[in-house]
């Protein structure tokens, strides 16, 4: 079978993770194909451990896709993994054939590297649409289930010298390889949707011009994600000592279940402006913004300061200059492009300079 040119309805397949930084990365590749097949519309479908991920509707929107479609794969409890049960495979199936009913695909392409479900799945879905199939042949005989395979993403890593682990952004590049589609420094993007637009227009900015406008979002409020968030009396003192040279507006991001460690920051920080003289306008927007209204609230930004969460992949695909701190060495985390600084548990003077060089890119000075 031979590949239609061009493709006038491509459909984009993965598994795994439905976190927001994960899901913007695959922005990347859907930009590169838009770039190839400017016409064509890609569909999303995701295969997802459960219903009602709060990124579904967020993805939906994206202005790179005609159609996302959510199929769940397992069933139980999500919070108790070993609670929770794969479904049967034609029931997967049956969901996925409803979800594409009267839906023209002549592309199929898989991003997934591991397991035998993702091939299964796309050379089904491509026998009954008559469409041309692509994936990764990551081990060998897994490239028989596609009509066009790349090769394994350690090949792929040694062919374009990447000496060190692959950021999750290039991965999606892999599968893209097959097609002759290259990533050439193509970023995340993500615009403003209609409901962060109005949410500007209701909340417009107000900055001083003395001032800049900096949101901060300290993230990592899930069990499994605390590791990764910094240390609240250290990040106060690096805010303060930013202050002191460039005053700011502080906006506050957060999810509902991250309200009170904003509280407890907020406390921190004004405490010592407050012992240094000084006033800091903050605003705390923790539980109040969905993913689309947040959207609005960084774009209306001047630098955006992040732990390694959503906002802060969803700040560099707005194009917003951003500061991510890590507290440990994590490459397939780092964005590597103009306008992104990524510190590991950097000291109050590292801190304060990569926050400056980032508002003077932000100014055009």
């Amino acid at each position: 079978m031979t590949l239609k040119t061009p493709p006038t309805n491509i459909l984009l397949i993965k598994s795994h993770s439905m976190g927001i930084g994960d899901l913007l990365r695959s922005s990347a590749a859907w930009s590169a194909l838009k770039s190839k097949w400017p016409d064509a519309k890609l569909h999303f479908l995701m295969l997802s451990n459960h219903a009602g991920y709060p990124s579904e509707a967020f993805i939906r929107s994206h202005y790179l896709l005609s159609s996302a479609q959510f199929v769940t794969v397992k069933s139980g409890d999500p919070g108790q993994s070993k609670q929770q049960q794969k479904l049967p495979v034609s029931e997967i199936c049956r969901a996925i054939e409803q979800a594409l009913a009267g839906q023209a695909i002549d592309l199929v392409i898989d991003f997934e590297t591991g397991g035998l479900k993702t091939p299964w799945i796309t050379r089904w879905i491509a026998k009954r649409k008559g469409a041309y199939s692509v994936g990764i042949a990551q081990f060998p005989l897994r490239g028989w289930f596609y009509d066009a395979a790349a090769p394994s993403s350690r090949e792929y890593q040694r062919e374009h010298g990447l000496a060190r682990q692959m950021d999750y952004t290039e991965k999606d590049f892999v599968a893209l390889a097959a097609l002759g589609i290259v990533r050439n420094g193509t970023r995340i993007t993500l615009h403003t949707t209609a409901p962060g637009a109005a949410w500007q227009l209701e909340n417009p900015r107000h900055v001083p011009a003395h001032q800049k406008m900096v949101v901060l979002n300290i993230g990592c409020g899930t069990l499994d994600a605390l590791l990764k968030r910094p240390d609240l009396s250290h990040l106060a003192d690096c805010m303060l000592a930013l202050f002191r040279i460039q005053p700011f507006q502080l906006h506050l991001s957060g999810a509902p279940f991250e309200q009170a460690v904003n509280a407890e920051f907020a406390a921190l920080l004004q405490s010592r402006i407050q012992a240094a003289g000084l006033q800091c306008a903050l605003t705390d927007w923790a539980g109040q913004l969905s993913l689309e209204q947040l959207s609005g609230l960084l774009a209306q930004a001047d630098l955006v300061v992040s732990s390694d969460s959503g906002p802060y992949h969803m700040a560099v695909a707005v194009d917003i200059p951003t500061l991510c701190l890590f507290n440990f060495d994590t490459p397939p985390s780092y964005h590597t492009q103009r306008g992104v600084e990524c510190l590991i548990l950097p000291d109050v003077r590292a801190f304060v300079s990569a926050a400056q060089r980032l508002l003077t890119s932000s100014s055009g000075e």
